[in-house]
């Protein structure tokens, strides 16, 4: 929705119930419901209001329990039976430096000073722990804001008896736990009021007549930010942009200019622009964004800008190029196509109005931000979180290179007339074991990801996923695969509770780069193994339409269940019969040994 992008109105204050039903009206859309306790230091109502919009706008769906008034430590802290009988799903803490209970004073000495401060992170670590240990689930806290007054003038940053001192101790402290805890994330309050502007921010009109920490028009920004933390959390981030070239990638047109005669690099102020735009995108690609090019341009000239020596971009940083005469709506559906990856998933950057508006209309759920002047680019994609990080695995660094492998593969697949040949000849190689700690950060982010090959479209948290690997009456697996031409990690998980001598499956997905590869039988046969050793005789297994999963309606079909029941919005139950003894299927991955 146009009006949830970033910059924001204050408008949506004023809309936010006419915004709220023209969401919930929206056809199509399979919501995740999620439970959210927001816990306040100060006034919460309109914050809640605005986060429900944006959460909406993401495909999450929210219900809500709110503290009374500053009863944020209650709340977490003593028994309370409405919220344990609410069962979190996130609990954020809104607090605000109005909620430090105690600061220095110049009077006190070092020692003095540093027990307020071990006392105040006390307090909060307290909190966190107790909370986690209680809910077991997602948890975000607010830092600090920056005091809107400084009784020691520059002074009060380094002298230990600032509040600006203070605040900052305390945030690196809260920024050190948040490293130690994994489900367990800062709401960066700190940079969104100084962004915004800290002494509009902090105007302290809002706190004396309203116990509102911010001023009122401020709302929108925070919720945001808050949002986006709950999105990545769940899954719901954009994977990757796609670039339109001139007057994008750089100043000017290629094809009329000539690549000696574009602006990029350090010889002018506008080329400089271009420049740190593209070490921005160069930066992006690094934490695992895939980057795509859809540029009206002959091929060959296009990749002439790329060649410059002081480019910053290079050809092999794309996971896609398609410089052409086509369509932009047309060269995007191709490249996600030849991804694996839903349109949706995409960001689109042009700095042409006319190509927004059009590929806005041809592809919905595409994100494509007004992009004004060059200078403004940067922040208009940042400022919009699209790619926010709460977890940073060693698989999302490596995203571009596995997309990359992906590419020799198939040009490999061209060499040959048999398909089981060519699968045999990547020599690929497979681990199967049941959740292990080392990757159980990664398994919960694939939960949140996996759309297309996700047989019931379940979403875990991380600590759901610890939960399950300790349950004895789950069978849990995990899959990783490897061939000549690289790492794919960890790309498919199996969840089954198990009832008596049966199975039921509770989520089956796999990562969509890895189609076609047969890990669905290798995943197959080592689940059957698993079922035979603990007497389990027949699998259950659920499929649950939605928008995207269609390319596994038959999924059981395949691997030899018999449908047993389907209603009419096509949500159907398969049985396995264990018996006679299980013929394995995979013939061209080599499962390593548990």
């Amino acid at each position: 929705m146009r009006e949830l992008e970033y910059p924001f109105s204050e408008d949506i204050l004023k809309k936010k119930k006419r915004l709220r039903r023209m969401l919930l009206e929206c056809e199509g859309v399979n919501y995740d419901d999620k439970n959210i306790a927001i816990l306040g230091g100060s006034t919460t109502d309109d914050i809640r209001a605005v986060l429900e919009l944006f959460l909406l706008n993401y495909g999450i769906r929210p219900k809500f329990y709110e503290s009374e008034y500053n009863q944020y430590y209650e709340d977490a802290m003593f028994p309370n039976a409405e919220l344990e009988a609410f069962a979190p799903d996130v609990i954020i803490f809104f607090t605000s430096n109005r909620n430090i209970p105690v600061y220095p004073t110049v009077a006190d000495s070092a020692e003095s000073v540093e027990e307020k401060l071990q006392a105040v992170y006390g307090r909060f670590a307290q909190m966190w722990d107790h909370v986690a240990e209680t809910y077991h689930c997602t948890v975000i806290q607010n830092n600090f804001e920056l005091p809107f007054y400084r009784l020691l003038g520059n002074k009060d940053a380094s002298d230990i008896h600032g509040r600006v001192n203070f605040i900052s101790r305390l945030n690196q402290m809260f920024y050190e736990y948040a490293q130690r805890h994994e489900n367990f994330y800062i709401h960066d309050i700190h940079y969104e009021s100084a962004s915004y502007g800290l002494e509009k921010w902090s105007d302290p009109f809002y706190w004396h007549m309203y116990k509102y920490a911010l001023c009122v028009p401020a709302i929108p920004y925070t919720a945001f930010g808050l949002a986006n933390i709950i999105k990545s959390c769940y899954g719901k981030n954009k994977k990757a942009l796609v670039l339109d070239m001139d007057n994008t990638l750089w100043g000017g047109v290629i094809g009329d200019d000539g690549a000696d005669h574009i602006e990029i690099g350090q010889e002018t102020s506008l080329g400089q622009t271009y420049s740190e735009f593209q070490a921005y995108l160069k930066a992006q690609k690094d934490l695992g964004v895939l980057l795509a090019v859809a540029s009206k341009n002959e091929h060959e000239t296009a990749m002439t800008g790329l060649k410059r020596p002081d480019s910053v971009l290079r050809e092999e940083d794309f996971a896609s190029i398609r410089a052409n005469w086509n369509p932009k709506d047309v060269n995007i559906l191709e490249i996600a196509q030849e991804l694996t990856l839903l349109p949706e998933s995409f960001v689109f950057v042009d700095d042409n109005p006319a190509e927004r508006e059009i590929v806005r209309k041809q592809i919905p759920g595409i994100a494509v931000p007004e992009m004004e002047e060059v200078e403004h680019y940067i922040q208009t994609i940042d400022r919009n979180g699209y790619f926010e990080v709460t977890n940073l695995s060693a698989d999302d660094v490596k995203r571009n290179d596995m997309y990359q492998a992906n590419a020799m593969r198939m040009k490999a697949q061209a060499a040959f007339a048999d398909y089981t040949e060519y699968l045999k000849s990547l020599e690929m190689k497979g681990t199967i074991r049941r959740f292990e700690p080392m990757y159980l950060s990664r398994i919960a982010q694939l939960t949140n990801k996996s759309n297309q090959f996700n047989l019931t479209t379940k979403r875990y948290s991380l600590a759901e996923i610890e939960e399950a690997a300790e349950d004895p009456d789950r069978i849990t697996l995990y899959g990783k695969l490897e061939d000549k031409f690289g790492d794919n990690g960890v790309v498919s998980v199996v969840i089954g509770r198990v009832e008596g001598d049966t199975l039921h499956i509770e989520l089956w997905l796999m990562s969509c780069r890895v189609l076609k590869r047969d890990m669905e039988y290798a995943m197959m046969d080592e689940l059957a193994a698993q079922c035979e050793k603990r007497g389990i005789r027949t699998i259950l297994g659920y499929y649950y339409p939605t928008a995207k999963n269609a390319m596994v309606k038959d999924f059981y079909g395949k691997q030899g269940f018999e449908k047993a029941e389907e209603d009419e919005e096509g949500n159907a139950l398969w049985r396995f019969a264990l018996t006679p003894a299980y013929q394995k299927k995979n013939t061209v991955i080599n499962v390593e040994e548990a």
